[in-house]
C-alpha cells in the first residue's frame, strides 16, 4: 500500500511527492526521506522539504487538537483508541511533565513508528503543553529525526563525503 502511495505522488513530481508524504500521519518525514533517498534526490533538497512539510500541520494540531480528539472519541471507529490513548497519557503525565520539553523533543526526535510530529502534537495537546513550548519542542524533534534519518538513508560516509 505504501509503495502505491509513493507511486501515486511520484507522478506529480518528486518534490511534490516529498511534500505530500511528509504531511501524512504516521508516515511523515520518516517515510518521505526514505522515498527521497530511494529516488536518488540530493539530501540537501529532501531534508528541508520534509521538515517544512512535516511541521505545517503542527500549529493547527496544537491549537485545535483537543477539539479533534474529543470529536474522535465520540466515533465508533476511533473512540476506543483515543479514549485508551488519552488514559494512558494521563497515567504517565507526571513523568512527561517533569521532563516536559526534553521528553517531547525526544519522543518526536527518535524515529520509531508512531512518534512523529502528529503524535507529538497529540501528546502536547492532551497534556496541555504551552503552545510555544510545544511548537519549539516538536520542531526540534522533527529536525532531530530528519537528521538521523537522512544520515541513515543516505549513509554516514557519503554524507560526510558531501560535507567535506
Amino acid at each position: 500500500m505504501i509503495q502505491k502511495l509513493f507511486s501515486f505522488f511520484s507522478v506529480l513530481g518528486d518534490r511534490f511527492a516529498l511534500f505530500m508524504i511528509s504531511l501524512i500521519p504516521l508516515i511523515e518525514e520518516r517515510g518521505a526521506i526514505i522515498f527521497g533517498a530511494a529516488r536518488k534526490m540530493p539530501w540537501y533538497e529532501v531534508l528541508p522539504i520534509c521538515i517544512i512539510s512535516n511541521m505545517l500541520p503542527v500549529p493547527f494540531l496544537l491549537l485545535f487538537g483537543m477539539k479533534i480528539v474529543r470529536w474522535l472519541k465520540t466515533t465508533k471507529t476511533f473512540g476506543p483508541f483515543f479514549t485508551k490513548y488519552e488514559t494512558k497519557l494521563h497515567a504517565k503525565s507526571e513523568t512527561v511533565k517533569k521532563y516536559g520539553f526534553f521528553a517531547l523533543t525526544m519522543f518526536v526526535g527518535i524515529p520509531v513508528p508512531g512518534t512523529g510530529a502528529w503524535s507529538g502534537s497529540l501528546v502536547a495537546t492532551i497534556l496541555e503543553f504551552d503552545f510555544k513550548k510545544g511548537l519549539r519542542s516538536i520542531f526540534l524533534g522533527v529536525l532531530m529525526a530528519g537528521v538521523i534519518l537522512t544520515l541513515a538513508s543516505y549513509g554516514v560516509f557519503s554524507f560526510l563525503r558531501i560535507l567535506l
